[in-house]
């Protein structure tokens, strides 16, 4: 038994409370090193002495390169809860508590009498209520359609930019394409129709270039986009359709033309907001020449955007407002939130707090790119940009320097980085107004790029699709993957593709669905995994490779959605979907 392999760390992704009744417990053992491992849990409260362990067999749940991944979920009737492992390698096992390996159990018998030792277990010291990590139930279950407003429509079905820029008071607010709120409000069908029940826009606030996220005025809707009223009206017809919307939150930074920067360049050390930034130096000046450094701390050495001191008590306390304020007044269902691992965490604990309080069924997502475990424990963020989701799918689907086996191994390591409740609510995405078009990265292969739209909508997480990836849209640089939407129904291929796809994810899978999948040595480029519930199971077969992969398939009375099949397997770049009863057994 491969002892330096073992791990467990309670009160982490490893023991965690599903609800105030269930409990998950992992532990990760080198692969195929064990043959059994059984969790023993009790009351650690319990009114006598020894106290009476319950024994539950836990499953192999997940493996990588180098591990395996035991996992137990059940309903405990305890709130405090104390538990141990037995692990067993063929004949030979031992005990494994407190970090150790043994074969006795804690126990002292003295004299005849039992010395209490149930405090020397691995501990879950109580389920408090407040401390379960759980995310918005509406969230979970989201379809997202992503849109950034210039790009998207200035009216039904179309997209016309009238001016370059508007002046007000002295500021200029710019547009590239003319996208607007009351576009966004003319297409609300078409994007229900799709099967969207949520939409996300990049940033909507007063603010001076075209993608807004140089913020003038955190109270009013650019002008470029629109009225307030507008936004109110548009979320008012979102939610008529049943659906959501979240909206972007930049608060890392600012225009250099927000209120309290402009203070500082004319007032210096004088200003009161001088603590409301980071490394000023004096005078405050604004370079003229984009390529020069300025003597103050910005978001990407972006002169134009001054980095906010998010530690500042007074800092919080207006963002906070700001919080409130959409929320209250417009009825936002979410907040996505920019730059968000640069941002004090005493500042997201508030705002947190802040939105919480005024609709507990608000979401917040993270701008978070790598490893968002610290950002996900109940203070912070419900939900982050998956955008290593991204790029295993990247890899996998459209580079293809990947097999099924290394995906499969990659997907498990993702998955398992968060208690469930976190896992199955992240906002998985093939791409974004930061990123190059996922078609791009498929070289404009349209069947690549339809099996990981596959997995976007069917693997476990909240799907988020970017604008227009519907249509076609490709793009490499930035101006590119912002294109402006494609409005002409010249082909409409892809369009019915995510729609069906969609479809059967509303049909058949929800957050509560079980996720497995099938990799095999002898054939390392089939990909399969399925979605299952008590009765219905779906079964996903893609064959990502150049080759046709030989493979006995369910009957086609089973077949609900498949491309490029043939008897005896599937030809390159195909896939086929399946439903069957739970529990089916296959030939």
């Amino acid at each position: 038994m491969d002892k330096s392999a073992i791990l467990h760390i309670p009160l982490s992704k490893y023991a965690f409370a599903n609800t105030e009744k269930e409990m998950t417990i992992r532990l990760r053992a080198k692969k195929k090193d064990l043959t059994s491992c059984i969790l023993y849990y009790a009351d650690r409260a319990c009114n006598h002495t020894p106290i009476d362990f319950t024994s539950i067999p836990m499953k192999v749940i997940a493996e990588d390169e180098m591990f395996e991944y035991y996992e137990a979920t059940f309903e405990t009737p305890y709130v405090r809860v104390c538990y141990y492992f037995e692990l067993w390698q063929n004949d030979k096992w031992t005990y494994y508590y407190a970090d150790q390996f043994t074969n006795k159990l804690a126990d002292i018998k003295v004299n005849n009498s039992v010395i209490e030792g149930r405090s020397e277990y691995y501990q879950y010291p109580y389920i408090l209520r407040e401390e379960v990590v759980d995310v918005p139930e509406w969230f979970k279950n989201a379809v997202v359609y992503n849109i950034f407003p210039d790009s998207f429509a200035s009216d039904e079905r179309i997209l016309l930019c009238e001016t370059p820029e508007i002046e007000i008071d002295g500021k200029k607010h710019k547009r590239r394409l003319g996208g607007t709120i009351k576009g966004i409000m003319s297409n609300l069908d078409y994007i229900k129709e799709l099967g969207f029940d949520c939409i996300y826009l990049n940033p909507i606030f007063s603010a001076g270039e075209y993608h807004k996220y140089d913020i003038l005025d955190y109270y009013h809707i650019d002008p470029c986009l629109g009225t307030d009223e507008e936004f109110r009206e548009l979320v008012n017809e979102i939610h008529n359709r049943d659906m959501h919307i979240i909206i972007d939150g930049v608060f890392n930074h600012c225009s250099w033309e927000f209120f309290a920067f402009e203070d500082v360049v004319c007032n210096g050390l004088n200003s009161k907001y001088k603590d409301w930034f980071y490394e000023l130096k004096y005078p405050v000046i604004k370079p003229d020449n984009s390529t020069d450094t300025p003597n103050y701390a910005c978001f990407a050495y972006e002169r134009k955007m001054p980095k906010l001191n998010t530690s500042n008590k007074e800092v919080q306390e207006y963002f906070e407002k700001v919080c409130r304020y959409w929320i209250r007044e417009f009825k936002i269902d979410g907040w996505r939130l920019d730059v968000a691992n640069e941002i004090d965490r005493n500042f997201w604990r508030g705002f947190r707090k802040a939105a919480k309080e005024e609709d507990p069924n608000i979401v917040l997502i993270g701008e978070v790119w790598e490893n968002s475990e610290t950002w996900l424990r109940g203070d912070a963020f419900d939900s982050t940009m998956n955008y290593d989701f991204r790029k295993h799918c990247r890899d996998y689907f459209a580079l293809n320097i990947e097999d099924a086996i290394t995906f499969s191994w990659n997907i498990n390591q993702m998955r398992l980085r968060y208690p469930t409740n976190i896992s199955d609510s992240q906002l998985n995405l093939l791409d974004s107004h930061d990123v190059p078009r996922f078609l791009s990265l498929c070289k404009d292969d349209v069947d690549k790029w339809k099996l990981a739209f596959i997995f976007l909508m069917l693997a476990p997480g909240v799907p988020s699709m970017f604008y227009g990836d519907e249509k076609g849209i490709s793009g490499i640089t930035e101006n590119e993957y912002r294109s402006p939407m494609v409005w002409e129904e010249s082909n409409t291929t892809m369009k019915q593709f995510v729609k069906k796809i969609i479809s059967i994810r509303k049909e058949y899978v929800d957050y509560r669905s079980n996720y497995e999948q099938y990799v095999s040595e002898n054939n390392s480029q089939l990909f399969t995994f399925a979605r299952s519930n008590q009765k219905l199971k779906i079964l996903i077969y893609m064959n990502v490779s150049n080759e046709k992969v030989k493979v006995e398939l369910p009957s086609d009375e089973m077949l609900i959605l498949g491309e490029r099949i043939e008897n005896g397997g599937i030809q390159s770049w195909g896939y086929c979907i399946y439903l069957m009863e739970t529990g089916t057994i296959l030939a």
